[in-house]
């Protein structure tokens, strides 16, 4: 007899990777809506009579002091500093998930995103020095370096199946690559004087986090409490704390700890037992169906089961919150003469596609990448075009990098310079799909 299971096609190890990599990337292009409303509600009370107790709310304390210790900041400060450090951790986790088990395993098909998103990093820097010598505000060149990844996707959404997954690939890895690159730089260009002691016992707490690891360790509140720890140290240390979020990410391990064989086994246990109830008490069917329940829990890595578990609340609650938090700019009094405007925006309309193409073209040219067949010269280059959209991380930085008196022009350039790179990237996609075939 034919079984229901026997009726469909056996399932390759590829097809958990690929079908994870599609809920991640549905994940984000409805996150990117989310984000797109969150950003317009921000504007629009920004610019309303609300304005003053809206603006005010995000620069409410919270913490406390003990001594001469203190563990207070704004309400934003706490969504920038320790909520994204979230957002930062499972950035980390989608990276590393790609090169060790998706198709980034290929070095050289690792080698066109990771060079794309070089050349996105290097370009726009250059412009906006150029732009910004000897001008105040000259230390925000960070503000130009990377693209947000749930906006970038949800531009692409737009078009469903007729865009070629390659292109998503591409600019989701890009996206990552640019994101993780950025993040550390602002923990080194953007903090403060180091305290080596904190940052001493920072290295203290990721080794600890790698031991446990070592020893089979496998409890999330165990390593949640540790994360806690090291996020306070190098917040201590002047290196900014969200870091910890990246290097944690990287560490998680991708191995699991049940095979496919102890999970068929465990799972062959309990329905071996003849149907009725056999769970309760302290029998032996009970502990094989813990023992099975166990199983199933652990035949998935601790990096896929975090970022499932991570990724939703990541999506649709901290990226959303951020942007409440940061994209509200009043618009009424700002002065658009500022010159940090122009350079914002040239470095990201211009600056970030020019680097991304050519860098990668470059890296083919010189035999260092591999272009897939499906990722057409105009495609990757509507896809740079989209690179443009900052937003996230450049609202990130701007916060950190920019006096008051500078950051609602920055943001002006920021908001202005994602709208237009929007807007021409799909104008690009959309004149690509119409050509003749």
């Amino acid at each position: 007899m034919m079984t229901e299971n026997s009726q469909h096609l056996p399932r390759e190890i590829a097809d958990r990777f690929t079908k994870t990599f599609a809920q991640f990337v549905r994940i984000e292009a409805a996150a990117g809506v989310l984000l797109l409303l969150a950003t317009v509600a921000a504007l629009v009370l920004a610019n309303s009579p609300l304005s003053k107790p809206f603006l005010t709310f995000w620069e409410t304390s919270i913490g406390f002091h003990l001594n001469s210790l203190d563990f207070s900041r704004s309400l934003r400060n706490w969504i920038n500093d320790g909520l994204m450090t979230f957002f930062f951790f499972v950035v980390a986790l989608e990276l590393k998930r790609e090169l060790i088990l998706g198709e980034l395993r290929n070095p050289r098909m690792a080698a066109l995103p990771f060079a794309g998103a070089l050349g996105g990093m290097i370009v726009p820097v250059s412009l906006y020095l150029t732009l910004m010598i000897d001008q105040p505000g000259v230390h925000g060149w960070g503000t130009v370096m990377a693209t947000d990844t749930a906006f970038v996707i949800g531009c692409l959404a737009l078009f469903g199946p007729r865009i070629s997954p390659s292109l998503r690939l591409f600019l989701l890895s890009l996206a990552i690559f640019d994101d993780v690159g950025a993040i550390l730089i602002v923990a080194v260009s953007y903090g403060e004087g180091l305290n080596w002691a904190a940052l001493g016992l920072a290295a203290l707490g990721l080794a600890t986090v790698a031991g446990a690891a070592s020893l089979g360790i496998r409890s999330v509140p165990i390593y949640f409490l540790l994360g806690g720890v090291i996020w306070l140290c190098f917040d201590a240390s002047g290196i900014h704390p969200t870091v910890t979020g990246v290097i944690l990410g990287l560490m998680t391990p991708t191995r699991v700890w049940v095979s496919d064989a102890r999970l068929r086994a465990a799972l062959e246990r309990v329905l071996s037992y003849p149907e009725g109830e056999h769970w309760s008490g302290n029998t032996l069917e009970r502990r094989d169906l813990q023992q099975a329940g166990v199983a199933a829990t652990e035949a998935l890595s601790p990096l896929e089961r975090l970022e499932m578990m991570l990724h939703p609340w990541v999506g649709f609650a901290v990226m959303p919150i951020f942007a409440l938090a940061n994209a509200g700019v009043t618009f009424a009094g700002a002065d658009i003469r500022q010159p940090v405007i122009a350079a914002i925006f040239v470095g990201l309309v211009f600056g970030k596609p020019a680097g991304v193409l050519a860098f990668t073209w470059a890296a083919t040219r010189f035999g260092l990448a591999t272009k897939p067949t499906s990722l057409s010269w105009i495609l990757l280059a509507a896809g740079a075009c989209l690179t443009g959209i900052g937003f996230t991380m450049s609202l990130f930085i701007a916060g950190l990098a920019y006096a008051p008196d500078m950051l609602s022009a920055a943001k002006i350039g920021i908001l202005s310079a994602s709208a237009v790179s929007a807007a021409i990237g799909l104008l690009v996609l959309v004149t690509y799909r119409m050509r003749p075939a």
